[in-house]
């Protein structure tokens, strides 16, 4: 076989991959939206620098091919390795069938995948092991199925970066990275906008044309499958056009330098685009959101927030009352929504424990989780700032030495830890609070001895909060005040606990059995911390990360944002319900309010308690932006646009004093500028200051 046919499958659909891509950047060239003229030098860098990245490109997504085609043998199917390896694959198959798998610990839909991949691989072998008669043709239709793939997979990719750029102007960025979040809601929406079906149609037809072309112009491989030294050779070359492509594609991305912004776009290849999004995280907020001139949004922001300081957004709190340094334990819990509770309104008795705290705490009842993710919730308490479009700081690259809570406490003296049941390398948890000054207590800390259960996200809550003591009473005897912050885990999908805890089985996977162990775990925490000689000197600040659900019919259904918060101190902080509106990242300013505390910051978050608080809340995803402000939700989002809706405040009676709140969000008829102003003041200056690097701490 000569070295072309060896390498057909491959050179006909690199080949195809290329033919599409410059397709693409003609129609894109030519699209109503480009509104730009191009000089040569631009033409020649679209379509020779663009396309030379796209081979490297295909280099590195055909590395599937390459594994499928080197693996193409007879040899596997002699007696009796080919019983042998049919033996092993029946009995991996029954393992993650009925066994207690990774998959089965992590729950969804991955359980299911897993046994149906392994099933369809071991029905395979077995076609082939056992009817070499038919082998020939089962092996040709499985060939033809994954050059199918490939090119239904080059022509989908195609089709949406053409209807991407259709609606933003530019290859993939973060908001396609979202979109992978958002799933469900992502469907429904194209469902509804486009004709799916016809497209959809003529999509596979003309797959299957090409399918074919392809197919008999690389045949010959599996006609006459190349030799193992052939393989060898064929592999040596492919890697190396892999390694190459590693270095190539990064340098061939620094010469997307035009100062014509749609040159740069029609030049980058769409596929690194968006993994370049998804590794950094970011969504440009002055390309993509309505902007005010910067003195206008930062005079706004003085408006809203009381001692900020321009556009240093510096804040200098005094309090006239001598600081306390108690103890301070923040408690974020995992998917918590307020509705798990009795008193917003649940009749399940799930948490037994929180509701009798809550009756002896600082309760806040009206306040919202700033986004739908923990890594949002954690950035809420942390840094008490808005949640800008993209990812949160926290996986960002940039997320070191910020204005902390934790670095507050630590200019006061005290020991600052984050205590997670998981590894804190999970979600970059570890990177951001190792790089703003906090110890880690994780997963890896814990002794065998010190596990009593655990499952793919990390000990059970019980194992944590019994470190946690542990590190507590070590702290105490250091003669300085701790801040300790806890991140729950068991609250989490597939809910698994141990056993005989709660009245629900541990392996039920029930998302009320994990609602009801993490209040159980709570209660053992705080019965042992109780009976510890630092109990009395410390402050409990308990809040959910996030609500256990986001969907709704709106892009920010502001039912689903609304967590339980409380601060527990007894003797020392007064049991109430503070009924007005807040924001996750209110808590940690109303808890430094609370010990008297003098600093600097540039936290957006304020003191509730304060007689000049102006009650508002800051919820978001990760491109709709919103601000919640006189029964009035305002949300901004790409492409410059802005929603109104008013908000009908309704409450049910249940069983006194126990009360749920829900809202209608209806599109309002006039829009109130004011408040878009405000909330644009809000976002466009906080990513003004992560993107110049003023939110950096002065120390």
């Amino acid at each position: 076989m000569t070295l072309s046919k060896k390498f057909s499958p491959f050179y006909n659909l690199m080949l195809f991959y290329i033919i599409v891509s410059i397709v693409l950047r003609i129609v894109l060239l030519f699209h109503p939206i480009t509104q730009s003229s191009f000089s040569f030098i631009d033409i020649i860098k679209i379509f020779g620098f663009g396309l030379i990245s796209d081979f490297f490109i295909f280099v590195l997504v055909s590395g599937f091919l390459w594994l499928y085609l080197i693996f193409i043998s007879n040899s596997k199917y002699f007696n009796p390795y080919g019983y042998l390896f049919f033996g092993l694959l029946v009995a991996f198959l029954l393992y993650v069938s009925f066994g207690n798998t990774i998959l089965n610990e992590y729950g969804g839909a991955l359980p299911t995948i897993g046994i149906a991949f392994i099933a369809i691989k071991t029905i395979l072998f077995g076609l082939l092991l056992f009817l070499p008669k038919y082998r020939s043709q089962i092996r040709f239709w499985l060939f033809t199925f994954v050059i199918f793939l490939y090119v239904v997979l080059i022509l989908q990719n195609g089709i949406s970066e053409y209807f991407f750029w259709n609606e933003f102007g530019v290859k993939y960025n973060f908001i396609a990275v979202n979109y992978l979040v958002y799933t469900n809601e992502v469907i429904g929406n194209i469902m509804q906008s486009y004709p799916v079906i016809p497209i959809f149609s003529a999509l596979f037809i003309v797959a299957g044309l090409i399918t074919y072309i392809i197919v008999r112009r690389s045949r010959s491989y599996i006609d006459n499958i190349p030799t193992f030294i052939q393989k060898i050779q064929l592999s040596g070359i492919y890697l190396t056009l892999f390694g190459l492509s590693l270095f190539a594609i990064p340098v061939l991305a620094t010469q997307e330098n035009s100062q014509n912004i749609f040159a740069n776009e029609l030049e980058a290849n769409g596929i690194y685009k968006f993994f370049l999004a998804f590794k950094n995280s970011e969504l440009d907020y002055f390309k993509f959101y309505k902007t005010l001139p910067e003195k206008e949004a930062y005079t706004l922001l003085q408006e809203q927030i009381p001692g900020i300081s321009g556009e240093t957004s510096l804040r200098k709190i005094q309090n006239e009352a001598t600081e306390n340094h108690k103890n301070v334990v923040l408690i974020t819990i995992e998917s918590y929504s307020a509705d798990f509770m009795k008193a917003y309104g649940n009749e399940s008795n799930l948490t037994p424990f929180l509701d009798s705290l809550a009756t002896k705490s600082l309760m806040f009842t009206n306040l919202y989780a700033v986004g739908n993710r923990t890594v949002r919730g954690l950035e809420a308490v942390t840094l008490c700032f808005p949640p800008t479009a993209g990812e949160s700081v926290v996986k960002r690259k940039d997320n070191k030495n910020k204005f902390s809570t934790g670095n507050i406490f630590k200019q006061k003296g005290y020991n600052v830890k984050f205590l997670y049941g998981g590894d804190a390398f999970f979600d970059n948890m570890e990177d951001f609070y190792i790089g703003n000054g906090y110890g880690i207590v994780d997963k890896k800390t814990f002794t065998p001895e010190e596990i009593t259960f655990a499952n793919v996200w990390g000990v059970c809550d019980e194992d944590m909060y019994n470190k946690a003591i542990k590190v507590m009473n070590v702290e105490a005897k250091q003669n300085k005040p701790f801040f300790n912050h806890i991140m729950t885990v068991s609250n989490h999908r597939p809910f698994t606990y141990p056993n005989n805890k709660i009245d629900i089985p541990g392996d039920a996977k029930s998302r009320d059995g994990g609602v009801k162990y993490t209040d159980f775990s709570m209660k053992k925490f705080f019965e042992m911390a109780s009976k510890q000689p630092w109990f009395a000197n410390t402050v409990f600040v308990i809040l959910a990360d996030h609500c256990a659900s986001s969907a709704g019919k709106t892009e920010l259904p502001v039912d689903k944002y609304r967590i339980p918060a409380m601060i527990y101190s007894p003797g020392y902080v007064q049991p109430k319900q503070y009924t007005n509106l807040m924001s996750q990242i209110d808590v940690m300013p109303t808890l430094l309010g609370l010990l008297n505390f003098n600093y600097q910051s540039k936290f957006y978050g304020e003191d509730v308690l304060k007689p000049d608080y102006k009650p508002r809340a800051l919820i978001a995803t990760y491109q709709d932006l919103g601000l919640i402000k006189d029964n009035v939700l305002t949300v901004i989002s790409p492409k410059k646009q802005v929603k109104q809706f008013q908000l009908t405040l309704k409450k049910e009676q249940k069983t006194a004093p126990d009360f749920q709140i829900y809202y209608d969000q209806i599109p309002l008829v006039k829009e109130r500028t004011d408040l878009v102003n405000q909330t644009i003041s809000y976002y466009q200056t906080a990513s003004d200051i992560l993107k110049k690097k003023k939110y950096q701490n002065v120390n």
